[in-house]
């Protein structure tokens, strides 16, 4: 993102209404530094149903985490004297994290989620406490959190209570890139110590925000990263003299799948202009599953991202806490709204569907080297082999990072383990799950970033084979022009880590990403549509399948066999179409 856009970010408020949430909306505040406010109904909520939780306490009436303690504790009657001091004790003791420190972003993000919550007027609070939270993260003063602590179930625990910590005017945090004590920092950013009465610290705690935070700013990367993984997967296809065929939209219309019909079109568009997209080039009748299923496996993977996000952005807009308290029939229900489990199940699904694709990478990558099947190409991409092994050994670093995603691919959601005396007998791990998707995404830079590494190698190695008779689509081109700013093409072996880490580096800011969008325009992102969206397509098809010119017949033997008297492009028409497009030249 450029400077000047991030300078207009910092410039708009983004308006917080508890519903709405978006998790675009949350990497603007968390990573853009976008300001945010809350809207008067908001603030009106808060007020009215603090003054019923108000008029409760004075009425002595048994409340949870607000006159009894937590947890195990839940039936121990607290004085009337401890009441306050008991929410001080609660962050002190669940103030347990290790490792760290957390980065800023997600912490920032956890802070957003919180005041989402709280903007419903169910959580109790006092006024001040969300107030503190907007100016914090108006005035960038982000609490120092560990990383590990959560099990993702009464909420993000040990996490929240260090941002709760700096709400008593204590902990650490960072102001202006320093990290100071927590009084201090509030001290230096103008921002007065709410102080937590009751019930306020269980309040700041009892949710799942990091560990949701951590998600939203995962899945912006993430989708981002797809639509590298397509520009990756057409320059080798191109390097490769793929066959296009299986990238027809009729196909993809007539299965249904909205993450294959999208992926497919992605593929034209950045292949679009090329000699093998026009069919100016022959190609073989059939590719192998790792070219031409490239839509399939990297839109089952945008369908995952789709759905994630679809809970993600329900847990955003909701009321993750305990007790939750109703103004208007003044009644509060316990139950467990903290739980993690609707986050962990579909990012637990994203961090496998990732590292697919990234498996999908590095089979093209392995046919890009070997020169069995990779039509042409001198092997591992050397210009002289024997003497000099090119890309061989930048294969290994792909395969071993592709080792260590499968290992994070293990659920952390079913790794529930027992805690407080098993009151809390069953918990989410969605920490755990947020982690590991990280180190998958990290990986998933390295991986694609070497795959599309050996295919620009691939492509310069093709122009001179091909004496330079044939173009690229335009896509391919301009992803080609930008990896060479970084990373010059391998004429001698030289040592290639540093090559690695650019191309690591310039994936992770998505450079190239945003270069092929410039020229193409934007690559589709899939977002989802029931059934029923999809049929006018299949119909519109259809109907261009019937009115195509007779002329058109004769182009080629398999194209005048894939189409029998009948105009009808019935699924199994479709199927035997995917086969017989395939001698296309």
């Amino acid at each position: 993102m450029t400077l000047v856009l991030v300078a207009a970010l910092q410039r708009m408020v983004f308006t917080i209404t508890g519903s709405d949430l978006k998790i675009e909306d949350v990497e603007r505040v968390a990573v853009h530094g976008e300001k945010v406010e809350l809207c008067p109904k908001a603030v009106a909520r808060i007020e009215k149903v603090r003054k019923v939780l108000d008029e409760k306490i004075a009425a002595k009436e048994t409340i949870y985490g607000v006159n009894t303690g937590i947890g195990e504790f839940s039936e121990t009657k607290l004085k009337d004297e401890d009441v306050v001091e008991f929410q001080r004790m609660l962050i002190y003791n669940h103030s347990a994290g290790i490792n760290g420190p957390m980065p800023i972003e997600p912490v920032r993000g956890a802070m957003l989620g919180r005041v989402n919550v709280h903007a419903h007027g169910n959580s109790a609070c006092r006024l001040s406490i969300t107030a503190t939270l907007v100016e914090m993260l108006n005035k960038k003063v982000t609490p120092y959190v560990c990383e590990w602590g959560s099990v993702g179930a009464c909420g993000d625990l040990a996490p929240m209570s260090q941002i709760a910590l700096v709400l008593l005017g204590e902990g650490e945090a960072y102001y202006e890139g320093e990290l100071l004590s927590g009084a201090e920092a509030m001290k230096r950013a103008g921002i007065p110590v709410p102080g937590l009465a009751a019930r306020d610290g269980l309040a700041v705690i009892n949710g799942c925000n990091v560990m949701t935070a951590m998600a939203a700013l995962w899945l912006c990367k993430a989708f981002r990263m797809l639509r590298t993984a397509e520009v990756a997967a057409a320059m080798s296809m191109e390097a490769l003299n793929g066959n296009f065929g299986p990238f027809d939209e009729r196909i993809h219309l007539v299965r249904g799948f909205h993450g294959s019909i999208e992926s497919a079109k992605s593929l034209r568009s950045i292949l679009k202009g090329g000699s093998l997209m026009d069919k100016k080039k022959k190609v073989r009748c059939q590719d192998a599953y790792s070219l031409r299923s490239t839509p399939q496996i990297i839109g089952a993977a945008h369908d995952a991202f789709v759905y994630a996000r679809s809970q993600v952005e329900i847990e955003l807009n909701g009321v993750g806490d305990n007790p939750v308290f109703f103004e208007e029939s003044r009644q509060q229900v316990s139950g467990a709204n903290f739980q993690g489990s609707p986050i962990s199940v579909p990012m637990d699904m994203c961090g496998y569907s990732l590292t697919m694709v990234c498996v999908l990478s590095e089979r093209r990558m392995n046919r890009l080297n070997n020169p069995a099947l990779s039509a042409g190409l001198p092997p591992f991409l050397s210009t002289n082999p024997g003497m000099m092994s090119g890309m061989m050994l930048s294969q290994y670093t792909a395969d071993t990072q592709i080792v260590d995603q499968r290992i994070n691919c293990m659920p952390a959601s079913v790794q529930s383990i027992p805690a407080a005396a098993d009151q809390e007998d069953f918990v989410s791990m969605g920490m755990n799950t947020a982690i590991k998707n990280d180190r998958i995404l990290d990986h998933a830079y390295g991986i694609i970033g070497i795959e599309m590494m050996a295919a620009s190698q691939a492509l310069d190695l093709r122009t001179k084979i091909d004496e330079g008779k044939y173009c690229y689509g335009r896509g391919v081109q301009v992803a080609h022009e930008e990896v060479r700013k970084h990373v010059k093409f391998l004429d001698i072996d030289r040592p290639l880590h540093k090559d690695h880490n650019k191309m690591k580096e310039i994936l992770s800011n998505f450079s190239v990403l945003e270069a092929v969008e410039k020229a193409v325009g934007p690559l589709a992102e899939p977002t989802g549509r029931a059934p029923d969206a999809v049929e006018p397509e299949i119909r519109r098809a259809r109907d261009t399948e019937a009115k195509e010119p007779e002329t058109r017949k004769g182009r080629s033997r398999s194209r005048s066999r894939s189409r029998s008297h009948e105009r009808e492009l019935s699924p199994a028409k479709a199927f035997m179409f995917m086969f017989n497009f395939g001698s296309y030249h």
